[in-house]
C-alpha cells in the first residue's frame, strides 16, 4: 500500500480506500461459512415408540363421479339426473351435517356439465367439496 506525498499544488486526494471494506465483508463472510452449518442442525431428541394406528376417520366422504358422457355417480350408484342428484345428497347432508365429497370428473368431460353438478352440490347445502386428480 502506497502512499503518494501530498504536494502543495495539487487538490484534495478523492480515493476511497477499499482495503476496510474488504476486510469487514471477509469477517462477514468467515461469520456467515461458520454458523451456516449450526443452522441446518436440529434438536436431537428420541422419540418414544408406539404402536401403529389408522386415521380416525369417522365418515368416510361421499363419491361423486362425472363420467366422459357425462353421467353421475353417488358412492358407485348411477343417478339419472341433477334432481336425483340433489335429493341424494340432501337425504346424506341429513345423516351427517359434516359430510364432504371428493369429485371424480372425467378428464374429458365438458366443464359446463362440472359447473352444473357443483352448483347442484352447493345448492344441496354441502360446503366441503374435494377435486381428486391424478399424480403426473
Amino acid at each position: 500500500m502506497a502512499f503518494k506525498p501530498q504536494s502543495e499544488d495539487e487538490g484534495a486526494m478523492s480515493d476511497i480506500n477499499v482495503t476496510p471494506l474488504v476486510d469487514v465483508m471477509l469477517v462477514l463472510v468467515i461469520i456467515l461459512l461458520v454458523t451456516a452449518p449450526l443452522l441446518t442442525q436440529s434438536v436431537h431428541v428420541t422419540l418414544p415408540k408406539t404402536a401403529e394406528t389408522t386415521a380416525d376417520i369417522k365418515e368416510q366422504p361421499l363419491q361423486l363421479g362425472i363420467d366422459a358422457q357425462g353421467g353421475i355417480t353417488l358412492n358407485k350408484l348411477p343417478l339419472a339426473d341433477l334432481a336425483a342428484l340433489e335429493t341424494a345428497l340432501k337425504a346424506e347432508l341429513l345423516k351427517n351435517p359434516e359430510i364432504g365429497l371428493h369429485l371424480y370428473a372425467d378428464q374429458d368431460v365438458v366443464y359446463a356439465k362440472v359447473a352444473e353438478v357443483m352448483a347442484t352440490v352447493q345448492h344441496s347445502g354441502i360446503a366441503k367439496i374435494a377435486f381428486v386428480t391424478e399424480k403426473q
